[in-house]
């Protein structure tokens, strides 16, 4: 049976607008343990920013965070799939492409998703060292 990446993504997203300081997404990476936030536009996907991204290209390039806005340090070149996509689609697309995770858009380019290498090694090899990681709970 092939899976899908709806069967894996994430769904509880949490976004940001363009001109949000690195900052408070900074800040809300720590409160709510998440590595990555979506930057959107209205409803339009225009980015993704990890807290890698807001380290190597704000923090350690000298940026204030407080002054330095979200879509300076998010990723520019958008890669997605789409929720009927299957896993291994999702596969090529993180190994092509050098990431970790890829948002999930609809046919509008909404998104309504996020799939990570976490999710996969779960889904895929739960007993495998990046799947027992994965599964494990929030550090505190």
């Amino acid at each position: 049976m092939t899976q899908h990446v709806s069967d894996v993504m994430t769904t509880d997203l949490m976004t940001v607008e363009p001109q949000t300081s690195v900052t408070a997404v900074a800040e809300m990476m720590r409160d709510e343990d998440i590595g990555a936030v979506l930057v959107t536009e209205g409803d339009r996907l225009r980015g993704l920013v990890t807290d890698r991204d807001l380290v190597v290209r704000s923090v350690a390039a000298g940026h204030d965070p407080g002054s330095t806005t979200v879509v300076d340090a998010c990723s520019d070149e958008m890669i997605t799939v789409s929720p009927g996509d299957d896993l291994d689609r999702a596969v090529a697309v993180m190994r092509e492409h050098a990431v970790r995770r890829v948002p999930v858009v609809d046919r509008q380019q909404h998104p309504v998703g996020l799939v990570s290498l976490g999710d996969l090694a779960i889904e895929r090899d739960p007993g495998s060292a990046l799947g027992d990681i994965s599964a494990a709970g929030p550090n505190t």
